[in-house]
């Protein structure tokens, strides 16, 4: 869990501000981040508002002393005074150890001490303090939080079943955004999970597979969606100034949402297949107010024109399917609407041109652009946000798999917008169905702004890196919102050249409106894959219409094979600037 602090009372007591000092005993770790100009605007705040207040953790003593009043005023004293001289002495401490670290020009560098905690304390055990320093200057194309850097600190110190205090000095309020974004991409309760253990029971499709404790039992932490709740290790979070409770409910809502994206993108085909993602997106809107959903599965997709959505996913066990979700609260009614479109490809085998031993695994986070789509959706509809457009997210849901029935290349398949598509690339599918995608938005949805996400191409790791959504619009005012919210919220991204008029010829056919893979890869791929799924949005940019292609194939996940929650922070934001709420 991921908690966001108004004071530092809350650290202490938690959600339960009953049972004072109860807390401190949980709060094992505290972890300061910041650069060296933020320890010398904040340390003596950290040291004398928070460390202080954990290492002596219980109030003083107030039971009755048969000594009478005269004797307990005197107790107190002795131990007020011996208790500001340990504080004076740790801060000492800890500042001593701080001048000793040094960061690297691009990482951030830490070190941990223990203190003991007084006789007073409501726990024995030792408190562990973690400093951590970042880099004393940031590239201008980074944010200039440094969300990575933080996101890499907190990921190296946070412990397993345990509650650690996080104190981010950043030196602006401007930063608070992307550092508490960074924080929430790695704590949470979402901890998707099948490993075995003692005292651990797994349920795996309705079926209970024990792992022993010593006397037969166990108990159970992973829940048939295999979310650990054992494992999920608890951070609470609170910055030098005050947090209205606007921004804490904002953080919350967005650690949820974050998470639940990395739960989403770390679950395997056999679990989250297309059925299970589209029922848990259904049952994730139910009861909200103003939500209300569609859904095409199988062969009504085909009936209805869907072409590419359907050609993908028919060879699949479980049929393809778009699922529409919509948030039109009474003030936005008769709006044009911002609307989410995202890649849902649950396993991509690559099709009859199938993939390679070495180029399969890891195909299950390639419905990591509808994971962020539906993770933001859910968050923005019950964010108060939104009150000037109707907001949407496309599903587009389907598994790339092999059989007798499935695409093979030089079919020609007639796709929603109409154009006729020559298949050159079984393995080029994600274009397909989000062709299909932004068509049902000019359908059905009265845009303005098309945002479409998606794990699309190998060449964005090329052209952006790992870090580095790439993006491909028609329109320079969204590309301006879409680089300051990826710099507000962590999840950053930079253009890729916009340039329809030396992209569009790659896709060339004899037979067919077009193929659906280049024949030159040496011209801006990224570009190109953008612009097939522009060829399908008709007189919609002609007519003054908003679209953006985000391309974050790379940026999905991280070195340790965790999905990062990448693209629900940078959606919000860009809603929130479309709002005109920033």
């Amino acid at each position: 869990m991921v908690h966001f602090c108004l004071e530092p009372d809350d650290l202490l007591m938690g959600e339960n501000k009953s049972s004072p000092g109860t807390a401190a005993a949980i709060i094992n770790t505290v972890l300061l981040i910041g650069t060296k100009v933020g320890y010398q605007q904040h340390f003596d705040w950290a040291c004398d508002q928070v460390l202080s207040k954990l290492v002596v953790a219980a109030s003083l003593d107030n039971k009755p002393s048969k000594g009478g009043g005269e004797r307990k005023a005197k107790k107190q004293k002795t131990q007020l005074n011996g208790e500001e001289e340990e504080k004076k002495k740790n801060k000492e401490l800890l500042q001593s150890i701080l001048n000793d670290v040094q960061p690297s020009l691009d990482s951030g560098s830490s070190t941990e001490c223990y203190l003991a905690r007084s006789a007073s304390s409501a726990s024995s055990k030792p408190l562990r303090v973690v400093l951590g320093v970042l880099p004393a200057s940031v590239s201008r194309h980074n944010s200039p939080g440094q969300p990575h850097a933080v996101t890499a600190l907190v990921k190296r110190h946070l412990r397993a079943k345990e509650a650690t205090a996080i104190l981010p000095l950043c030196t602006s309020k401007d930063h608070w955004f992307s550092v508490g974004c960074a924080i929430a991409r790695v704590g949470g309760p979402l901890v998707y999970n099948r490993k075995t253990g003692p005292g651990r029971v797994t349920t795996m499709g309705g079926t209970s597979t024990t792992a022993g404790n010593g006397n037969g039992k166990g108990s159970s932490s992973v829940d048939d969606n295999g979310i650990d709740s054992a494992m999920a290790p608890e951070a609470r979070v609170l910055f030098p100034q005050s947090m209205d409770k606007e921004l804490q409910k904002q953080f919350a809502q967005l650690s949820t949402g974050i998470q639940l994206a990395r739960n989403l993108v770390d679950q395997p085909c056999n679990e989250l297949h297309t059925k299970a993602f589209m029922d848990q997106a259904l049952e994730s809107i139910r009861g909200l107010d103003h939500v209300s959903s569609r859904v095409i599965v199988g062969e009504e997709l085909n009936k209805q024109g869907f072409g590419g959505l359907y050609n993908v996913g028919k060879a699949a066990e479980h049929p393809p399917a778009l699922v529409i979700l919509s948030y039109e609260p009474p003030s936005t009614k008769d709006q044009k609407s911002t609307v989410f479109v995202g890649k849902g490809i649950v396993f991509d085998t690559g099709g009859t041109q199938i993939k390679t031993k070495a180029g399969m695994p890891g195909m299950k986070r390639d419905m990591g652009g509808a994971a962020a789509m539906f993770s933001a959706f859910v968050t923005l509809a019950t964010s108060g946000l939104i009150s000037k457009r109707p907001l949407h997210a496309v599903l587009c849901l389907a598994e790339n798999s092999v059989a007798s029935n499935a695409m093979r290349p030089d079919d020609v398949i007639a796709l929603h917008s109409g154009k006729t598509v020559e298949v050159n690339n079984t393995d080029a599918e994600g274009r397909l169905v989000l062709s299909d995608g932004v068509s049902s938005a000019i359908s059905f949805l009265n845009p303005q702004t098309i945002i479409d996400m998606a794990t699309l191409t190998g060449a964005q790791g090329i052209a952006t890196g790992k870090y580095f959504g790439a993006i491909y619009s028609n329109d320079e005012e969204l590309e301006q919102i879409a680089i300051e919210a990826g710099k507000l919220s962590g999840d950053l991204c930079h253009p890729v050249p916009y340039a329809p008029e030396f992209f569009r010829p790659e896709f060339a056919s004899a037979v067919a409106d077009m193929k659906n893979s280049v024949a030159d890869r040496a011209n801006a791929q990224v570009s190109c894959a953008g612009q097939f799924i522009g060829n399908h949005l008709g007189s919609f940019l002609e007519d003054g219409g908003q679209w953006m292609h985000v391309d974050m194939a790379y940026c999905v996940s991280g070195k340790d094979e965790r999905a990062t929650g990448y693209g629900v922070a940078l959606l919000y934001a860009i809603v929130q600037k479309l709002e005109g709420k920033v």
